[in-house]
């Protein structure tokens, strides 16, 4: 079964505001895409449509999170990222505010409109300021789940929504408050560590790997930041190689973190994602799946690579 991470998203707002009056919403004119426009629907007078000036509504979001507000800005994530970096850097993440930035119809899941409206760099932005925690959840559960969490959570926060709808992998509710990844599989030969869309890929190219008489073990690595190291050590410990699968630029994003973890401990790393390209208009979100390579059979591919 496939649900919408954008509908999960409104529905969780909604959830969250009718039990904390200090929950507010905005959007950049995007609010029946990003489905924001739920909380419009059940609090109108606490959500704020400020149309399309995405610096200006970080600025904002941060006078509100200033008066004791809790802020959830959302739009597409090029938009949410690339446009109002310097606001969210300097008003935002350096007085370390708590503002939710949910970047909607992330990677390349907007595939009608091209590459301006893909984001491919998005993890990236937001990773490398500090303060910033990053999130990637893989279905709808996650994605509400999260959006809760975070609510009372402290400092800043970037949520990276698909806008295709993803196979509902974990049953409701589900526990997303541990250290920011879930082994989904055991596998004894090679790690898989994805987010996002790629975790679902990662999980077929488990079974692609069996008929290989290769075992591999899958872990959703929802937060990419701050990065569980330990915990990735340990999910790496006693495989003979490790694959990063994102829907992403190889260049900064997930894989870049996790192999930032295991510097210096021999861990044999391939990695799954964006070679350093933009993406492109398409018929379907299928076709760029397969263009660049994110697919089941690419990461079985990888895994055997670093296999020998």
């Amino acid at each position: 079964m496939n649900a919408s991470l954008r509908k999960a998203y409104g529905e969780a707002l909604v959830e969250i505001g009718a039990v904390d009056k200090d929950v507010v919403a905005m959007d950049a004119d995007l609010g029946r895409s990003t489905m924001s426009c739920l909380f419009q629907d059940a609090y109108p007078e606490r959500y704020f449509q400020m149309g399309i000036a995405e610096q200006n509504m970080m600025s904002t979001a941060a006078g509100l999170a200033l008066g004791g507000k809790k802020p959830y800005a959302s739009t597409f994530a090029v938009f949410a990222t690339g446009r109002p970096y310097d606001q969210i850097r300097s008003s935002i993440a350096i007085p370390n505010l708590h503002v939710v930035i949910c970047g909607s119809s992330a990677g390349l899941s907007d595939y009608g409109d091209g590459k301006t409206h893909q984001s491919i760099d998005d993890i990236a932005i937001m990773r490398v300021l500090p303060h910033m925690a990053v999130y990637c959840p893989c279905d709808a559960v996650a994605t509400k789940a999260l959006v809760k969490a975070l609510k009372d959570a402290k400092g800043p926060a970037y949520l990276r929504v698909s806008r295709a709808d993803l196979p509902v992998i974990y049953p409701e509710g589900e526990d997303f408050a541990g250290k920011g990844m879930k082994r989904l599989a055991d596998g004894s030969d090679v790690t898989l560590f994805a987010c996002g869309t790629m975790v679902h890929e990662a999980l077929q190219a488990r079974l692609l790997l069996e008929e290989k008489g290769i075992s591999a073990r899958v872990v959703d690595l929802y937060r990419i930041k701050p990065i569980a190291k330990e915990e990735i050590l340990a999910e790496a410990a006693g495989v003979k190689a490790v694959v990063t699968c994102e829907e992403h630029n190889v260049y900064g994003g997930m894989g870049s973190a996790v192999c930032e973890a295991l510097a210096g401990e021999g861990v044999k790393t391939g990695m799954v994602g964006v070679r350093d390209s933009y993406g492109t208009s398409a018929s379907n979100y299928e076709e760029l799946l397969v263009r660049y390579h994110l697919k089941a059979e690419d990461i079985a591919l990888k895994a055997v690579e670093m296999l020998g």
